[in-house]
């Protein structure tokens, strides 16, 4: 067999997979030894398969801020620091959980011991760095907020390089020569982009016989926090999928892509094929198959992506691609808490500006805009962010118009969403189903494009709502049709 470098990344002739764990199911990373990696192959057949991994489940999460709650972490702590080491508190917590979560799944005294010093060492490196800079900007000439974009890149990729080292060690010690592949740029003085980053890294690997374990965050000149924050491991992903022509790229996630979320929903069916637009829709409602940047690279470069159940490998999940629907039909149900932002002025009629202005603060608090509406003098943004944010940019608003009335409520959005939904008259029977049920329906929006249909309702009926709507137009498919027609 010819050894398959990645010294060219345009030899067509590549049969490798780049394969991506979600952090949930890193944290049981112990358990995917046998069935994932191994899954019954032998010899040569382990290898051809390059395996991005994200840190261990909520370990971001303490390094930077909590995803959902806003919490803060290390990153958030000394961005909020003007003096003293308090931050230092959360980055010892940091190095407690890292040291928890790979005792957790390394059995081998040794192992565990090389993992503790290879944590020692990272959040040592990175907590001398942060009081470093502390000092250097209590001086007039410096400031911190220039340099806490570097600082938000450096703790990311701890996280990564921590969980993609323990799980290389893990595979060592079962038999599998693992490579452990560190894209963070540690102590790298040299300045790369990520494609020079991709490649410098993965330079004389032979796939054939290795099993590069690569960190889900990469150094570079471009900064992927900048630019996809909390989606860089997924950027990476299909960027070495996309530079590496791998014959497929696939996300390893702790549940089948479903007809609903099985936390909410307990007759979900796996959806089995859809497409990249369903895949933004679901981004957009917070049940994120891929980043969209990060589908557009895999769509771009012709490389199919496939997301399957990490604890079901003999399962081939679902394929998502461009293909279009076979028949029009409802695909899947989601839903999402989010708030309100209505903004009421009686002089908006015929005057622009208003909604720009309000983009404009959104984005500045890095507010995720889910769906707006508007009318003559009211326009009102679902938005998915923390109350704080919210409140940021409520008073952001109150400033530039004193005279508007401004109203922020708690709702949750329930979206039913189909690579085609014409003909389902999705909007009309589920205004219906929704009412009988009692239901309150606080607004309902449907665009042009028959790929998803929106129902406000209040935030503690979601779970019902979300569960009365699948079973209409998910778990009695064939019914719905025939009525439909």
């Amino acid at each position: 067999m010819r050894p398959q470098m990645l010294e060219s990344v345009n030899d067509t002739t590549h049969r490798h997979t780049v394969e991506k764990i979600g952090g949930t199911s890193m944290s049981r990373v112990g358990e995917l030894v046998e069935t994932l990696f191994k899954g019954g192959r032998n010899g040569d057949e382990l290898y051809n398969r390059v395996f991005i991994v994200s840190a261990f489940g909520g370990i971001t999460d303490k390094l930077l801020e909590h995803k959902k709650s806003g919490e803060p972490g290390v990153y958030a702590a000394f961005a909020n620091a003007e003096s003293g080491h308090g931050w230092s508190d959360h980055l010892s917590a940091v190095a407690e959980a890292m040291r928890e979560a790979h005792a957790a799944v390394l059995e081998h005294p040794g192992d565990r011991s090389s993992a503790d010093d290879f944590v020692r060492e990272r959040i040592e490196g990175a907590r001398n760095c942060l009081i470093d800079l502390q000092r250097i900007c209590s001086y007039g000439h410096f400031r911190l907020s220039q340099h806490m974009a570097i600082i938000r890149e450096l703790l990311s990729g701890l996280g990564e390089a921590h969980s993609a080292f323990v799980t290389s060690v893990l595979l060592q010690r079962n038999g599998i020569s693992a490579r452990f592949v560190d894209l963070s740029g540690w102590r790298d003085e040299s300045e790369m982009s990520l494609d020079e980053r991709i490649r410098s890294s993965m330079k004389g690997i032979d796939l054939t016989r290795e099993m590069p374990i690569v960190t889900g965050y990469a150094q570079c000149a471009e900064g992927l926090m900048k630019e996809f924050d909390r989606g860089y491991s997924e950027v990476t992903f299909s960027r070495l999928a996309a530079l590496t022509k791998a014959r497929e790229a696939i996300i390893h996630k702790e549940f089948h892509l479903s007809s609903a979320d099985p936390k909410r929903v307990e007759n979900v069916r796996k959806l089995g094929h859809t497409s990249y637009d369903v895949a933004d829709q679901l981004s957009n409602m917070g049940m994120e198959a891929i980043h969209p940047s990060a589908a557009k690279m895999l769509r771009q470069a012709g490389v199919p992506l496939r997301v399957t159940n990490a604890f079901e490998p003999e399962d081939p999940g679902t394929l998502i691609d461009e293909a279009p629907a076979d028949e029009p039909g409802c695909e899947i149900v989601a839903g999402l808490d989010v708030y309100a932002l209505e903004l009421m002025e009686q002089d908006m009629v015929g005057v622009k500006g208003y909604d720009a202005t309000i983009l404009e603060a959104l984005t500045r608090h890095n507010a995720s805009i889910v769906s707006k509406v508007s009318n003559a003098n009211t326009i009102t943004h679902y938005v998915d962010a923390p109350l704080k944010t919210i409140r940021r940019v409520e008073n952001d608003l109150r400033k530039t118009y004193p005279q508007a009335e401004i109203n922020v409520r708690a709702l949750a959005i329930a979206s039913v969403i189909g690579r085609d939904l014409s003909g389902q008259r999705v909007l009309s029977r589920g205004l219906d189903r929704l009412e009988s049920a009692g239901i309150d329906i606080v607004a309902a929006h449907q665009i042009t494009r028959s790929v998803d249909v929106q129902f406000i309702v209040r935030k503690d009926e979601l779970d019902d709502a979300v569960r009365c709507l699948h079973e209409l137009v998910v778990a009695s498919g064939e019914d719905s049709q025939r009525e439909a027609a």
